[in-house]
């Protein structure tokens, strides 16, 4: 839970579309909305008005003042809706255009310094994702449709108001009154509640959804291993935690109806009683009644906005409070500059200069003290038992892992490319596969299929239809095919470094031979973490991590030895 004020976490939401630029377009578009607001709400005291002569006309039986009477209201209807058809689908229009660009600030922030990566692996919030997706949405809906209801009630307030005076002064001070205790009973006896149990729904909702998708993207893996029982009670646990808060929210929210309920039944029937008496010695007229009724009722509604929209309230609450704890987290990574600890610079070559890693706890070292250089044409091999630290050391080269201190010299990162052990397949065609991150380079036909024929995968266009087929490459491709099409885009992308992280964990022997050697053949210095042997043959140096921090650097043919 967030720390300040509530309307410093709504300025956070407000601040990235409506203060950053000028927006003439929207401005336009607001004071649109802001007119037809104002218009309808001014009919909607028109018609009220004229439903007080419609009654009193007709207890009068006067046929001339009914008829007139009538003409009045159906004209005044028909400009109203129009009025707020016309306010409804401008508002549908801003919220949208807010939306359109608070997801453009979120993930521009999301991108940003690599934030999606720290936001994951250090678990600085839940379910972002959810967040950038629906909490948005439903933030701007809600938002607008707020300002919009609190700017049609103050209009009639005032409007309405007069009425109510000239009416009856008693019946005005009555309902003013009314209003206020029904606020102060809303807000302290269902306030912190409703908040609460609105962020709690959210984050649970979320974590259940995040569990299927897990499964939907581990599905083999979970059919292979027989899990599907313990997939399915993991899965109805976490539903259950979400039934549970449904439950609290429905005990919450029956006795809120109770309450809203009754109090707006009492706006309808406290103008009867309190005119009655007028009414009966003909001091009013019945009309008065039904324009007092109507009055009391908008009146009570504006004064008793928080009452009867609680529920909106509370979930926009619980909405922003989300989108403000994760924009606070995207900042502080972005603009988190160390004083101390790791320092990255930029160079030719990759260099490690006493490099001490720790875990984020600061108080378990993995790496002590290590200097190693990799001068461009060498290639290095780095081996030791799990846990030892080794893809540890690769986050620090890529300045993912910060806890330690030391210094990291570097070639600029669009000059490095890492391959990970589970290669990253994003949704796109062969082509884009191939091309990755820089999709947009134009490469020749020939040259990408003598790339996939380099590396072993000499059928793979022609069995799904070509380079520019769409394919959920990361279902129809095994582990080692993947890892050959990752070998072929490090092979046509040339970097100056390349880092592999048991690059070649899910191909056989002879393949993995044939990729180093077609690596070999090229101008790429890398850098190899693994297991086998094998690897030995294709790398000048080997670095061995141990147990106790220790470390030592060899070239090949002394480790050999």
């Amino acid at each position: 839970m967030l720390n300040f004020p509530i309307w410093q976490q709504f300025r956070q939401i407000i601040q990235p579309y409506w203060f950053t630029q000028p927006r003439w377009g929207v401005i336009f578009q607001l004071l649109l909305l802001v007119a037809f607001s104002l218009g309808s709400s001014t009919f909607v005291i028109f018609e009220t008005l004229q439903r007080g002569e419609l009654t009193s006309s007709l207890a009068q039986q006067n046929v001339n003042r009914f008829q007139q009477a009538i003409g009045f209201f159906f004209s005044i209807i028909i400009v109203n809706i129009i009025f707020i058809s016309a306010k409804n689908y401008i508002q549908g229009k801003i919220s949208l255009d807010w939306r359109k660009c608070l997801t453009s600030y979120y993930l521009n922030q999301y991108f940003t310094k690599q934030s999606f990566y720290h936001l994951q692996a250090f678990s600085e919030v839940d379910n972002p994702d959810q967040r950038m997706a629906e909490d948005i949405k439903n933030v701007t809906q809600r938002l607008i449709f707020l300002l919009v209801m609190c700017l049609d009630s103050l209009v009639q307030l005032i409007g309405f108001i007069g009425l109510l005076w000239l009416i009856s002064p008693i019946l005005m001070i009555t309902l003013l009154a009314y209003a206020v205790v029904g606020t102060l009973i809303t807000t302290l006896v269902f306030g912190r509640a409703f908040v609460g149990i609105n962020l709690e729904q959210l984050k649970r909702e979320a974590d259940f959804r995040y569990g299927l998708v897990r499964i939907r993207d581990n599905a083999e893996a979970i059919a292979f291993y027989e899990g599907q029982a313990e997939e399915s009670a993991q899965m109805k646990q976490r539903f259950g935690r979400v039934f549970a808060n449904i439950n609290r929210l429905i005990r919450w929210q029956f006795n809120l109806n109770i309450f809203q309920n009754g109090y707006q039944y009492l706006t309808f029937i406290l103008p009867f009683i309190i005119l009655a008496p007028q009414i009966f010695s003909r001091e009013l007229e019945l009309g008065a009644v039904t324009q007092s009724q109507a009055a009391f009722e908008r009146v009570g509604f504006a004064l008793g906005l928080i009452i009867t929209q609680f529920d909106q309230l509370s979930a926009l609450t619980a909405g922003i409070r989300r989108l403000t704890e994760l924009t606070t987290k995207m900042e502080k990574i972005t603009s988190f500059e160390p004083d101390s600890g790791i320092q990255l610079s930029e160079e030719t070559y990759i260099a490690v200069n006493h490099l001490t890693l720790q875990l984020p706890d600061r108080q378990t070292k993995l790496i002590q003290d290590l200097s190693i250089t990799v001068l461009p044409g060498q290639s290095l091999l780095i081996i030791g038992a799990s846990g030892v630290g080794k893809t540890s050391l690769l986050r620090a080269i890529a300045g993912f892992w910060v806890e330690g201190e030391g210094a990291i010299k570097r070639p600029p990162p669009d000059r490095i490319l890492f391959l990970p052990q589970r290669p990253y397949m994003p949704w796109g065609t062969l082509r884009q596969q191939l091309l990755y991150p820089h999709t947009e380079k134009a490469i020749a036909k020939e040259t990408l299929l003598q790339t996939l024929n380099q590396v072993h995968l000499p059928n793979l266009a022609g069995r799904y239809g070509g380079l520019d087929a769409f394919v959920d490459w990361s279902r129809v491709l095994s582990l080692g095919e993947q890892q050959r099409l990752a070998f072929a885009r490090l092979l046509l992308s040339e970097p100056a470094y390349a880092i592999l992280d048991e690059a070649t964990s899910a191909v056989d022997e002879e393949t993995a031979a044939s990729l180093y050697q077609k690596l070999q053949e090229t101008s790429i210095t890398y850098i190899s973490v693994g297991h086998r042997t094998q690897l030995l043959n294709y790398h000048q140096f080997v670095l061995e991590l141990r147990q106790q921090q220790e470390w030592q650097l060899f070239s090949t043919k002394d480790y050999e030895k």
